[in-house]
């Protein structure tokens, strides 16, 4: 069996293997599979980033959005990595962040850094379909990425840096109706990040000083 060959062949197909479907394809065992991909991934041809899950480096186009809904169907990629897709914030985070209503989980290898944080089943909605190379991925609408962000943040007890949004890139009407259908307290902090940038002097001035 000719293993150059078979990832030449994969690489034409996609960036990403799976062990299972080349097992299938060539009628292989699957401990002779994975012995020959771990040869090849000491060789650097090949890297592995979850069991039975591949990065094929003979294909050139590999990108971490590639493998968001392969490792995790039930899933779509929000928080920062969707805020900075529309320039809402120019703080692009070194790692792609997504949501799922299962449970947490982080995949990292010397190509992808991957991390889904685990959001309400009532709150996973509010994502598009959107086309790589060779595979597909959710990502949410930007007005949901910033309510997901609220929200887990307040949930994790961790700050929000709402202060460098660039609201403009933003459907205020969207923001409003999307945030009916989560909890208050998100609600409320889109409500005081919306009248501030509504009425920056105000938020800014000092309370007036009453004679006595």
């Amino acid at each position: 069996m000719n293993w150059t060959t078979i990832l030449t062949e994969e690489a034409r197909r996609n960036c990403i293997l799976q062990s299972d479907e080349i097992v299938r394809t060539y009628n292989l065992s699957d401990r002779s599979v994975r012995d020959a991909l771990r040869r090849y991934q000491r060789k650097g041809l090949v890297e592995r980033v979850s069991t039975k899950l591949y990065i094929n480096h003979l294909n050139q186009q590999f990108s971490p959005r590639d493998l968001v809904n392969i490792l995790r169907p039930d899933s779509y990629i929000s928080l920062e990595s969707a805020l900075v897709d529309k320039g809402i914030t120019n703080q692009s985070p070194a790692t792609l962040t997504c949501v799922t209503p299962a449970y947490p989980q982080s995949f990292r290898s010397n190509s992808a850094d991957i991390i889904y944080r685990k959001i309400s089943p009532s709150l996973f909605w509010g994502y598009e379909e959107k086309p790589t190379r060779y595979n597909r991925y959710f990502i949410a609408e930007p007005e949901k990425a910033l309510l997901d962000w609220i929200y887990l943040s307040r949930q994790e007890g961790l700050p929000t840096p709402l202060d460098e949004l660039q609201l403009n890139f933003l459907s205020i009407a969207k923001l409003r109706r999307y945030a009916n259908r989560f909890p208050r307290t998100v609600q409320e902090t889109l409500k005081d990040l919306l009248v501030e940038r509504a009425f920056p002097a105000a938020a800014a001035s000092p309370p007036a000083h009453k004679e006595p």
